[in-house]
């Protein structure tokens, strides 16, 4: 699932709903700010280290935009090196950070996570991203459902920041989550509440649902047993059947 949050320039975090999302996203953390011609970026394990490290960097780094990542490893190793934010093409002056499942085959073997195989090697392939055309080739290959967002203070670019899917997020209060993960763990659309959610999403992260899946592209939750990825009851019966 991941949970990825933007803040425009001027915008303060929201530090509980970061902690929920890092609750339910802790394969790793990592922020970015802009900070006129550099980039702050930090990455950890510790989600609550790291939250406390971004509110008090962005009191002091308010003009620029700002993001946070918190990680579901959907392939990869679980490590810093896959943790959000990553360099575009190794350049330091551009990152970016990424919800959803790309459309690449992360081998068994492959330590690197889809996004990091993609901001190292087939992003840079596409053209600069600082054209249009190349942020719109971006987007019709990783399809609607994906998001990224690009911080930048490369002086090429025409703007320091980028949300591509935009419209397929949420903005609360001023931020941009990429999804309903920030929300409190037993407000409506999360445990029990989700038992009654919107049929055509994941009962588990609010994502849309393929219409012949019976488990959740993004998070691997079960529809059918409400159970998480790795205790599905259904593939439990089927294993103990066959």
């Amino acid at each position: 699932m991941c949970l990825l949050t933007f803040l425009p320039p001027g915008v303060q975090p929201d530090p509980h709903a970061l902690h929920n999302g890092s609750l339910l996203n802790d394969d790793g953390h990592g922020f970015a700010i802009a900070t006129g011609d550099s980039l702050l970026v930090r990455h950890s394990m510790n989600g609550e280290q790291l939250i406390d490290e971004f509110t008090a960097a962005r009191r002091t780094h308010a003009d620029g935009p700002a993001l946070f990542h918190s990680r579901w490893g959907t392939g990869g190793t679980v490590d810093v090196g896959n943790c959000h934010p990553l360099r575009v093409g190794g350049d330091a002056r551009t990152v970016l950070a990424h919800n959803g499942v790309l459309p690449i085959d992360v081998g068994a073997n492959e330590p690197r996570s889809d996004t990091r195989i993609a901001a190292e090697d087939l992003i840079p392939a596409m053209g600069p991203l600082r054209l249009r055309r190349t942020r719109l080739r971006l987007r019709r290959w990783m399809g609607d459902h994906n998001k990224i967002a690009i911080l930048t203070v490369d002086r090429r670019y025409r703007r320091n920041a980028y949300l591509l899917n935009e419209q397929a997020g949420i903005w609360d209060g001023g931020i941009w989550y990429s999804n309903t993960g920030y929300r409190d763990l037993f407000a409506p659309r999360t445990l029990l509440g989700r038992l009654a959610a919107d049929p055509a999403t994941c009962w588990w992260c609010s994502e849309p649902l393929d219409d012949d899946r019976h488990d959740c592209l993004y998070c691997g939750a079960c529809q059918d047993c409400r159970a998480t990825d790795g205790w599905c009851l259904c593939r439990r019966a089927l294993r103990q059947a066959g």
